[in-house]
């Protein structure tokens, strides 16, 4: 790992009571790339333990924000002060392939108009996950989010999740996941970083609708490859998970369609995300 004044790349993992797989991440990093990189870990926990020792080995900075900011929050923390023109924003689960982070640095050298790139993310099986998306449609977004637990089948799952195949080429997306993304810093400033009031999901959604209308491209590249072991956040605390998840949709529905004729798709979706929420935390218990 390098210094501040000299990396070009700042590297920021949010943490919030981190297992073994954030020694895993910052190994793996190591491997990803040959340029300097600064890697800064935010512990959003009460108990920093892990997340010291990483830091120590790995020569990583460790940010205490003294409180649990969610991701987007201890995101843009970790991102102040950033000098270098990158800043990644990654999940401590994420298992880099070597040289992932090069690809991804050489395809937004490339392509200088990309705010946001992300690489494919696999699942631990191997299969590609759907991790750049089309903006949620009005129709798919919502029929999608309502009906694929009751209605797996319906239409608009099955216009929405065609829209996400994974083609293995390079392209523009409307959002990128959050869990592992290649940020230009100039472009993540000027849109504000993360909108801090999403405490978990969505948040990454709203990152990637505003870089695309201040004219910046979120560029998916394939070629850069990453492991997300998942979960590891949800596992201990789903119905936490469950309900942030819920209460974060609800937030981008009101925003995206804010106008007063909108009323009805805010209160339908609303009343559907509220249905949908108790049904899959009892499903938790």
């Amino acid at each position: 790992m390098s210094t501040a004044t000299s990396a070009n790349v700042r590297v920021v993992c949010v943490v919030y009571h981190p297992g073994p797989e954030l020694d895993r991440f910052a190994e793996t990093l190591a491997a990803a790339t040959s340029s300097p990189v600064e890697l800064v870990l935010v512990d959003n926990g009460d108990d920093h333990t892990v997340a010291r020792d990483v830091a120590q080995r790995y020569g990583a900075r460790l940010v205490v924000p003294g409180a649990n900011l969610g991701y987007g929050g201890a995101a843009n923390r970790g991102a102040d002060g950033a000098t270098g023109p990158w800043v990644v924003v990654a999940n401590s689960d994420i298992e880099w392939e070597p040289g992932a982070l090069d690809t991804l640095l050489e395809a937004g050298a490339a392509e200088t108009r990309a705010g946001a790139l992300g690489p494919a993310l696999l699942n631990v099986d191997g299969t590609v996950y759907p991790s750049a998306r089309a903006l949620p449609s009005l129709t798919h977004g919502a029929g999608h989010a309502l009906l694929v637990r009751v209605w797996p089948g319906n239409p608009w799952t099955r216009a929405y999740r065609a829209a996400q195949q994974h083609t293995g080429e390079r392209r523009a997306a409307g959002w990128l996941s959050g869990a592992c993304l290649l940020l230009r810093r100039e472009a993540f400033t000027q849109v504000g970083g993360f909108d801090e009031s999403y405490f978990m999901f969505f948040e990454d959604v709203d990152l990637g609708e505003r870089l695309g209308r201040a004219g910046w491209t979120n560029l998916y590249v394939p070629s850069a490859r990453v492991t997300h072991v998942g979960g590891t956040s949800w596992r201990e605390r789903p119905a936490s998970m469950i309900s942030a998840h819920h209460a974060s949709a609800a937030r981008y529905v009101a925003r995206r369609y804010p106008h007063w004729y909108q009323w009805p798709v805010r209160t339908l979706t609303t009343l559907g995300l509220r249905v949908r929420e108790r049904a899959e935390l009892r499903a938790a218990r």
